[in-house]
């Protein structure tokens, strides 16, 4: 008896919770650093990697941005995945730069009670390279049953069937 490879029995609910899962932290991260943008802003300036005039803008734009990215990979909006891939990569990327250089502070990644509860930015590193890992298994998920690469359109595939079928 041939057995089918386990990725071929993981049905569209476990797609969908890697979805809502990834979604879910960026919707909560941004609105956790929304609601502090002064105290994001003095994170990302204590990095030293954007401009003082860039500080403010990021410290308001990035957290609205993952809260949209969020919010479009649980609705599967075509682009939210790649646009939170490229997100977590950049973000493990400033983590390691502050690993390598040996900064004592805090990530960034949410509000600042939970950054102090943040042991280390290699920590923070780690968690961010798991949520890469899910956003891989995504990927992989879509390739392996053939929906194309900017998504699959999930509900508005839904709602266009059944516009159609009221047509008819």
């Amino acid at each position: 008896m041939h057995r089918r490879p386990i990725w071929s029995r993981i049905g569209p609910w476990a797609y969908r919770a890697g979805r809502w899962l990834l979604g879910g932290v960026f919707v909560y991260a941004g609105l956790v650093k929304l609601g502090d943008p002064r105290g994001f802003a003095a994170v990302i300036s204590r990095y030293g990697l954007a401009p003082e005039v860039l500080v403010d803008p990021l410290a308001l734009g990035l957290p609205v941005l993952e809260v949209l990215a969020g919010l479009g990979l649980v609705l599967e909006v075509r682009g939210a995945l790649g646009l939170i891939t490229g997100m977590l990569a950049v973000f493990a990327g400033v983590l390691w730069f502050g690993v390598l250089a040996g900064l004592e502070i805090d990530c960034g990644c949410f509000s600042p009670a939970e950054q102090a509860q943040q042991h280390s930015l290699r920590q923070a590193l780690w968690r961010d390279l798991g949520l890469l890992a899910v956003a891989g298994w995504l990927y992989f998920w879509r390739w392996r049953h053939g929906f194309p690469s900017g998504g699959t359109g999930g509900w508005r595939l839904m709602l266009r069937a059944k516009v159609e079928a009221d047509r008819r």
